[in-house]
């Protein structure tokens, strides 16, 4: 039977159909995932597509609902299966986080055009990917997975499930992955940072938005001194990003980027002060997210919450720093965008580009290239170590330093 039409008008009077139709759908595939015994991961499970047939009036496989016809697809379940185990993400608690209650659409979208909704527990992003972006990742997968394998502490996108809803003759293709920004904690500051100057400042348009997201020229105004990190942890994360870098650069991957966004604790505590004369703030510590490997000290430093924890309870997740002025920041941070694959289009778009302007700045560049001026940036420009103070009782030891005996 062919599909009715409901996906067919816009999308945004028919997201609460969408939202149904996802929420059936996964409720249905991890379901039928669980009955099957765990095993090893095969080179197949990569390409296996299965796909149900939710009628509205139900079936014996799926229940009647309120939507029209769908069909339902999900993209390597074994595979992503084995994903989701390795962030420690239990099947119930995937369901329960996606299903449960309803989810939650962020206004926000980004320039893709791409709709974005959050789980209400904050654990899990589902964005709608186009179809090309969805066969790139299909494609990535053997490579993602040998590269999870060998390291689940990495800033790049963590992909929990690959899925198709099909209805009215149109086919949506949503993504679930970590949200790295907990809407339980304020972000003052929020960047799209790619290392390149070529027209990276936000538009007029992004601006005046309640939650801008500025760009590299804008850091560079904003931020010059950069953002201060300890060494450990400044090195911990310049070497995430350089291993990251090099996986992206081995599947010709360019043009992504590196969200920052910044708490600022003294000013957040500054505009505590300033509520409480007028109302009582709210002072509930915000749940710490569940998946392992999810928050952004995780991802660099991955000591999980499970053991030995190094991440205190006021971090909230996210990275410790601090701006010129010595205010306590957090930072939450990933790599984003890597979807958008290095294509022929943007190869000419660089040759073009390069002829009218120093090809050095653009943002499209080949990926080798792309990734060592991504690095250079972040660990020259965007982060800096402390410096560290030497102790003044050092100091006066080392000056009068009696000479060893030999």
């Amino acid at each position: 039977s062919t599909p009715s039409n409901s996906f067919s008008v816009p999308l945004q009077t028919t997201s609460s159909a969408l939202k149904g139709a996802i929420q059936l759908g996964i409720t249905h595939t991890v379901g039928s995932l669980s009955t099957k015994p765990e095993r090893d991961v095969l080179m197949q499970d990569f390409y296996v597509v299965e796909s149900i047939f939710f009628p509205s009036e139900g079936s014996n496989l799926t229940p009647a609902h309120h939507y029209n016809d769908f069909r339902f697809k999900t993209y390597a379940p074994v595979a992503f299966r084995y994903f989701r185990e390795l962030f420690g993400i239990r099947p119930d608690d995937y369901l329960y986080s996606l299903c449960n209650e309803p989810l939650i659409e962020l206004s926000n979208s980004g320039a893709s055009g791409s709709l974005f909704y959050v789980s209400s527990d904050d654990e899990f992003i589902i964005k709608t990917v186009q179809h090309k972006e969805a066969e790139f990742l299909q494609k990535l997968l053997p490579g993602y997975y040998m590269n999870l394998n060998q390291n689940p502490r990495t800033l790049l996108p963590k992909f929990y499930g690959l899925y198709c809803v099909q209805a009215g003759g149109k086919n949506i293709r949503i993504v679930v992955m970590n949200n790295l920004l907990p809407r339980s904690v304020k972000m003052h500051l929020k960047y799209d940072l790619k290392g390149s100057t070529y027209k990276r400042r936000a538009s007029q348009k992004e601006r005046e938005k309640v939650f801008p997201t500025y760009k590299d020229l804008d850091f560079m105004q904003d931020i010059p001194d950069g953002l201060f990190l300890d060494s450990d942890m400044y090195n911990a994360l310049c070497k995430t990003l350089q291993r990251d870098c090099l996986v992206l650069q081995s599947f010709k991957i360019m043009d992504y980027s590196l969200l920052v966004a910044i708490h600022n604790i003294d000013l957040a505590q500054r505009e505590h002060a300033m509520a409480d004369g007028t109302s009582q703030t709210d002072t509930r510590r915000p749940a710490a997210q569940k998946a392992l490997y999810s928050t952004a000290m995780e991802s660099i430093q991955g000591e999980a919450r499970r053991g030995g924890t190094i991440e205190t309870d006021d971090q909230m997740g996210g990275i410790p720093a601090r701006n010129a002025k010595g205010e306590r920041l957090l930072l939450y941070i990933g790599i984003i965008d890597v979807l958008q694959s290095y294509r022929f289009v943007k190869k000419l778009e660089h040759s073009w580009k390069a002829l009218v302007h120093d090809g050095d700045t653009v943002s499209v560049h080949r990926p080798s290239f792309y990734a060592e001026r991504f690095q250079r940036f972040m660990c020259n420009t965007a982060f800096k170590k402390i410096p560290l103070k030497p102790s003044p009782s050092k100091k006066s030891r080392s000056g009068t330093a009696v000479p060893r005996r030999s």
